[in-house]
């Protein structure tokens, strides 16, 4: 018991030295990073990688991609952001976070590589801890997705054997710029000399810096809806997809929403290259009907379109920007059968607030306004205020985010709905009250009655 308290007691005091990195803030460069990676003998070049960078819908595509890299056989890691509840999310193998024994090591290696005139910052540890915890695991692939941007993205260090970008959408002002160009010039640069890349990008003025880039550094480029594409199948909720070289059928999209089509399509289009590049020397790779299916049926991506209840159906999304707010809104309007809806909802004060909430509020019949438990928070009032503009619906102002999911719950009824949305901050925070529960119904009642 005392050593199991001493692990524990270890890897709390790691997460609150890593958490505090946070006011480094972000640094454009990759100077820090690399000169850490070098240090470790650069773990990120002991396995084959691939890169996904986008606005929207990165975890979702790099999850298909790593899920169907496990079916074929290989020992897989996965590195997202942001986690949801626990660090741990970060990193995974296999569909399995990484221990708390194995954070605390990473973070102890990295760290004592961080040596430089700069301070890392906590994603340049994150993504370094990312890198050395696969490379001692002996991963055979690692899907890496991108922080905020790409050309400066920390994990823009590495060489992958396909590169996807997924879409654009304004975001990250500061850093990334004001217009599509800008997006596309900051996402475009993690295309690597000679390696092909995936896209979903369809604005012409974003696509034309993509292919500049792509043809300046001999890239071939993949476009969706061109190249590839995948569509739901006449009065069926299944997908076909029509790619580079190979259709699939009846495909069951793990993920809600139809907009998850276009992310099935980037993963399934990264797989063919990725297979057909190596398949003559391994014979593991055979992308088939049967590994596609099985790879999509392991497939988890939580807080994004998530069904944590069924009495009120209840759903957990991020909706963290305005093309997300409109991907939920589609969604809620066309898939909740009439159901008396409550949208609980939390937004950051750098997010394009009132444009989400013209896609968001004509879907709901009663809100109630929340706060995450972070300083970049809207303040509640404020979001109030502009929900009232749209609506003489119902607004009450909760600012404990399990209080308002907890009061949610309650005022509505079996046949009703609750969503709970505007930020990945107020999804992890409403996720963890879920989780505490373990998705028992029964006892998440008993809890709200009590």
């Amino acid at each position: 018991m005392k050593n199991k308290t001493s692990q524990n007691n270890a890897y709390q005091a790691c997460l609150d030295k890593i958490y505090k990195l946070g006011r480094f803030g972000i640094k454009l460069e990759l100077d820090t990073i690399l000169n850490i990676l070098q240090r470790l003998n650069n773990p990120q070049k002991n396995y084959r990688i691939i890169h996904v960078a986008g606005t929207n819908g990165k975890g979702s595509t790099a999850t298909y991609i790593a899920s169907i890299l496990q079916k074929a056989g290989f020992k897989t890691g996965i590195y997202t952001s942001p986690h949801l509840v626990d660090f741990n999310e970060r990193i995974a193998i296999n569909g399995e976070h990484i221990s708390n024994d194995q954070v605390v090591k990473a973070y102890e290696a990295v760290n004592a590589a961080d040596i430089g005139e700069r301070k890392a910052t906590f994603f340049e540890i994150a993504t370094a801890m990312g890198f050395y915890h696969f490379s001692k695991e002996n991963v055979d692939w690692a899907v890496i997705e991108t922080g905020m941007g790409g050309r400066f993205d920390a994990t823009n260090v590495i060489t992958p054997q396909v590169s996807v970008i997924t879409n654009l959408s304004i975001e990250h002002t500061d850093y990334l710029g004001n217009t599509i160009q800008d997006l596309a010039k900051e996402k475009g640069g993690i295309i690597k000399p000679d390696i092909p890349v995936v896209t979903g990008v369809f604005q012409p003025s974003g696509l034309d810096v993509l292919k500049q880039i792509a043809n300046e550094r001999s890239s071939e480029l993949f476009i969706y809806k061109k190249d590839f594409s995948a569509r739901k199948d006449p009065n069926k909720n299944t997908y076909t997809y029509t790619g580079l070289k190979n259709s699939f059928n009846k495909l069951i999209k793990p993920l809600p929403g139809d907009h998850q089509k276009e992310n099935l399509s980037l993963a399934l289009a990264a797989c063919e290259l990725v297979f057909e590049k190596l398949k003559t020397s391994d014979k593991r790779y055979n992308l088939n009907q049967a590994l596609v299916c099985e790879g999509l049926s392991i497939a988890k991506w939580p807080g994004r379109l998530e069904h944590v209840m069924k009495k009120p159906l209840v759903i957990l999304d991020g909706a963290h920007n305005l093309h997300a707010a409109k991907v939920l809104g589609k969604y809620l309007s066309s898939h909740l059968d009439g159901r008396k809806l409550t949208l609980v909802l939390g937004i950051l004060d750098d997010k394009p607030y009132e444009k989400m909430l013209e896609s968001l509020v004509p879907c709901a019949q009663n809100f109630i306004i929340t706060k995450a438990k972070i300083d970049r928070s809207l303040e509640p009032s404020v979001l109030k205020q502009a929900v009232q503009r749209l609506t003489h619906s119902p607004v009450t102002i909760i600012e404990d985010v399990k209080e308002a999911v907890t009061h949610a719950i309650k005022t509505s009824n079996e046949n009703d709905a609750v969503c709970i949305a505007g930020s990945l901050y107020v999804a992890g925070e409403a996720k963890e009250k879920f989780n505490q529960a373990k998705f028992n119904q029964e006892k998440l009642n008993h809890d709200l009655d009590h």
